[in-house]
């Protein structure tokens, strides 16, 4: 009777690999991914030559910040179709091979395989027809593109442009930019206010910089004052009476021509009265064509500005893997190494949108192109979120970007493991840790006692470096045997 099963059930599912093999076949996948690939480089063409021009149109900006999402979505989608064709083609080798005789296990997993490689086909022919749609809706906005003047020429590799600039945010950039340039109409002006706002670590304050480093930004205003209330978070009124002082102090040097910008960086919500004494102080003291731009990772202070704000969030995950694949493999085609796009596509996952983890991460691989290198650091990676989540509940990227402690690993002292108290950050100015987190967690240095070692130092403004303050610890050896107590008459021996 279970062997009569046994070959009735070994028949239902060849019928139905056959049925899934042939309408994969009809649907000419190849062919598909192809048209696939060449309108995803008409979009990127766009998107390459827009990011090198100062856009002060914001139907434009708006437009191409659309086209750019559906670009990353789009080579994420195709990865995932190239990269599942390759692991379905081995699935599909050793079914069919003859001198194997493959577990009905191994069946169903490619039943499940080839199902979900349909699945992501048809979303390729669905996004191909959306792309296509969208890129001929910019044909006037490629021919408004050249009238925008060039800020910089095109480097010769994308990696290269992703060191000097912020990624996917230049219609943040142009915005800050516009508001900063706009000039009030004559007669009774009111100071202007930009709220930016946004959860920690998402770049708000390297937007800022930024933007501030722009040419145009320089040229019109002759100082640019940085108020942080991170040394006052429980005292507003020490942290307003300190922004007069440096206000007056700053105005009483300048011209009555010359303008004046302020940046309010903010940790907390201020309340109504604080905010209308710091903003009544420099409406008073700021000269004509002064403005404020206010950062902040509370939503309540975009009700002090005088303009839209703007809201940054997290990279999608489409979006940073786009970024990490470009920082990874730099100058290398990814096409002529498929077994390392799919580590790097499970590490990215793992990575939940950490850009500095990725900047650490990706020079970690940059440097190591073997394969057993590359799968090695993911179960790391993958360990080490299994012990977070089992330790804390949490995602060891959600913690460290919250400022909490995480624990990390050791792959050269498995007995051993690093823990993070706490993340911070240095300005250029200041001395960094001669340690790196590499050396540390992949490397065999153990400093001794609480130390700090640098995760990543950033070459875009406004320059920080990313420190890690931590201390390294041995491992509970779980299910250690006791010792048994010695007999009497052992004893005696």
């Amino acid at each position: 009777m279970e062997m009569l099963l046994s070959a009735l059930l070994g028949e239902g599912i060849t019928r139905s690999l056959n049925f899934f093999i042939s309408k994969s076949s009809k649907l000419q996948a190849h062919d598909v991914e192809d048209r696939f690939h060449r309108v995803l480089l008409r979009a990127q063409v766009i998107i390459d030559e827009a990011m090198g021009r100062h856009i002060t149109n914001h139907a434009m900006l708006q437009k191409l910040d659309m086209l750019r999402g559906s670009m990353h979505r789009g080579y994420y989608l195709l990865d995932s179709f190239r990269y599942q064709f390759i692991n379905g083609q081995d699935a599909r080798d050793q079914i069919m091979s003859q001198s194997l005789s493959p577990s009905k296990v191994t069946y169903f997993k490619y039943l499940c395989h080839l199902k979900r490689k349909i699945l992501i086909f048809e979303q390729l022919q669905k996004m191909l027809d959306n792309l296509r749609s969208m890129i001929l809706d910019m044909e006037e906005v490629v021919i408004f593109l050249t009238s925008y003047r060039r800020s910089y020429r095109q480097p010769y590799s994308m990696h290269i442009l992703l060191g000097n600039c912020m990624f996917s945010r230049q219609m943040e950039v142009e915005l800050a930019i516009n508001f900063l340039l706009h000039t009030q109409p004559q007669g009774p002006q009111e100071l202007e206010v930009m709220p930016i706002v946004g959860p920690g670590k998402v770049g708000k304050s390297t937007l800022v910089a930024h933007v501030c480093k722009d040419e145009r930004v320089r040229d019109r205003f002759s100082k640019i004052l940085w108020l942080c209330d991170h040394d006052f978070k429980d005292d507003e009124l020490a942290f307003i009476d300190e922004c007069t002082v440096k206000l007056e102090n700053i105005v009483t040097n300048l011209n009555k021509d010359e303008r004046l910008l302020v940046v309010v960086e903010l940790l907390g919500d201020p309340t109504e009265d604080a905010w209308n004494s710091l903003y009544s102080t420099s409406k008073r003291c700021m000269p004509r064509g002064s403005k404020i731009i206010v950062t902040s990772r509370s939503d309540k202070v975009v009700r002090f500005g005088t303009t839209r704000a703007i809201t940054l969030k997290f990279l999608t995950q489409e979006a940073f893997w786009y970024f990490f694949k470009i920082l990874v493999f730099g100058s290398v085609d990814p096409d002529m190494h498929p077994r390392l796009v799919q580590l790097a596509m499970e590490i990215a996952k793992m990575l939940k949108g950490f850009i500095n983890g990725a900047n650490a991460i990706s020079s970690l691989l940059r440097d190591n192109f073997e394969i057993q290198f590359w799968y090695k650091v993911l179960m790391f990676i993958r360990g080490s979120i299994k012990k977070n989540i089992s330790e804390f509940g949490e995602h060891p990227s959600d913690r460290l970007s919250q400022d909490r402690s995480a624990q990390l690993g050791r792959v050269s002292i498995p007995s051993e493991e690093v823990l993070v108290s706490h993340q911070y950050q240095h300005s250029s100015q200041k001395e960094i840790p001669k340690i790196g987190v590499l050396d540390v967690v992949f490397g065999s240095i153990k400093p001794l006692g609480k130390f700090d070692m640098l995760l990543w130092r950033s070459h875009i403004p406004p320059y920080y470096s990313y420190v890690y303050a931590c201390e390294i610890r041995e491992l509970k050896i779980a299910g250690a045997k006791r010792k048994r107590p010695m007999r009497s008459g052992a004893a005696l021996c």
